[in-house]
């Protein structure tokens, strides 16, 4: 397993092993589970944000929105 060195104020590591505690976790699970959450979540408004701009240059175009139940039945969800 690869180890990661990170620097950062004494408080900072007080806040932190403190909130592992709270948590019921190991410092470094803390720092892992919610870096990796913290940056799926931003990825996800990311692709979430590019889907509602292509979304909008589509309608722009004069193109027709599909209706819940149209879309549901073209990706053949519809039963």
């Amino acid at each position: 397993m690869a180890v990661v060195t990170v620097k950062m104020a004494d408080t900072d590591k007080v806040f932190l092993q403190a909130m592992a505690q709270f948590e019921g976790v190991s410092l470094s699970e803390l720092i892992r589970t919610q870096t990796f959450k913290a940056l799926e979540d931003k990825y996800d408004a990311k692709v979430a944000d590019e889907a509602l701009e292509e979304y909008e240059r589509y309608l722009a175009t004069g193109s027709p929105a599909l209706s819940w139940q149209a879309l549901m039945a073209e990706v053949g969800l519809d039963d």
